[in-house]
């Protein structure tokens, strides 16, 4: 009971879920059709003043890290609409679809010579059969079945602050899922992406240099699984990634993970999640994460706070943290602040090529700020 009262209370604090805020455009003989969405803006600033360095300015005389301009913008914050659709076949069976797209909400297309559609992506597109019984199958471009399960407690921010896998981990198109029916509080899933090189030329086939070409690893196809329990105020998944290295900063091996949240009153919920992956050869990218936070509710007010340590295989530790602030205005509108320090290492600056001037371990530790506003329809 204390998990459902305080899963609402974030909801509402929020205004993060669809289904709440959805119109019913239609509901007639076991057909529905919700529509859904939400126009949200907001001003960002900070985050990391450097990046790396491209091979072309490297070759001219950049150094392997070049600043980069992190003031204030004004910024759309994954305003979306979606259609939601569902058909009952029988008593325990039900046909759905989705689909969801991404639009800006601070820019205005093509005009004046912006190079992007006002529709700026698919993000889901996807369809499937529901059974209470057996369990439910979908197929198409849908979130990470590990983010759903595994990662969830964690995923709280509407921008940056999840350093454990989110949800285009592995996912996002071409796959198929499947998650049991909740079985005394325990449901188990499995997703497989594929990723195909049908139509890309050989290596020695005619076709210029920049034709598309197969990869050493050719066609393959990347799994993820794992068990979630949930019951009372307590909720614990555990799964797994292949994390192939055509994926989401994927290195080629595989990423586990044990996250659970713990609901200690009906305001206040703690969450514990630790996620590991081993180094790879070639690529590298191991790690040991640790990640500890917790969401308080009051009113209209939610707030969240979460800090993690990330040992890195081959490289120095860093602590990452992330704050959040949020207020409802009314059932549809919500305000909100987030703050957020990856804790970038330092780097080293070389300014101009040969004999130029190098400033050593420049500091990039600058914290990304987001605030706005959103309303939900």
């Amino acid at each position: 009971m204390k998990k459902t009262l305080l899963a609402t209370a974030i909801i509402g604090a929020l205004g993060a879920s669809a289904a709440a805020q959805a119109a019913t455009v239609y509901d007639q003989d076991g057909t529905k059709l919700d529509v859904y969405g939400r126009i949200a803006v907001g001003i960002a600033g900070g985050g990391p003043a450097y990046r790396s360095s491209t091979d072309a300015e490297q070759a001219a005389g950049a150094g392997e890290n070049v600043s980069v301009n992190n003031g204030a913008e004004f910024v759309d914050v994954y305003s979306r609409l979606g259609l939601r659709m569902s058909q009952e076949v029988s008593r325990d069976l039900t046909a759905f679809g989705r689909v969801e797209w991404r639009f800006r909400a601070d820019e205005s297309g093509n005009r004046n010579g912006n190079d992007f559609s006002a529709f700026s992506e698919t993000r889901q597109a996807y369809l499937g059969l529901q059974s209470d019984q057996f369990g439910t199958i979908q197929a198409g471009n849908f979130d990470s079945m590990y983010n759903q399960f595994v990662s969830l407690p964690f995923d709280v921010y509407i921008d940056r602050g999840l350093e454990f896998a989110g949800h285009p981990t592995q996912s996002r198109g071409d796959s198929i899922g499947y998650y049991t029916p909740d079985l005394e509080g325990f449901t188990a899933f499995l997703q497989l992406k594929h990723f195909s090189e049908r139509g890309l030329r050989n290596e020695g086939n005619l076709g210029g240099a920049a034709a598309p070409q197969t990869t050493e690893q050719g066609s393959l196809v990347a799994a993820q699984g794992g068990v979630r329990y949930a019951e009372g105020p307590l909720t614990v998944g555990l799964g797994f990634v292949e994390d192939v290295a055509r994926g989401d900063g994927g290195n080629g091996e595989m990423r586990y993970g044990l996250i659970g949240s713990y609901a200690i009153t009906d305001q206040f919920s703690a969450r514990l999640g630790y996620e590991t992956r081993d180094d790879n050869s070639t690529r590298g990218g191991g790690f040991d994460t640790v990640g500890l936070g917790g969401t308080f509710t009051t009113g209209p007010w939610a707030f969240n706070a979460d800090i993690y340590n990330v040992d890195r295989d081959n490289a120095d530790s860093r602590t990452a943290w992330a704050l959040g602030t949020y207020y409802k205005v009314s059932s549809n509108f919500d305000v909100f602040t987030e703050l957020h320090q990856a804790d970038q290492q330092s780097v080293d600056i070389t300014v101009g090529g040969g004999d130029g001037i190098s400033v050593d371990r420049a500091d990039g530790d600058d914290v990304y700020w987001l605030t706005g506003a959103r309303y939900h329809f």
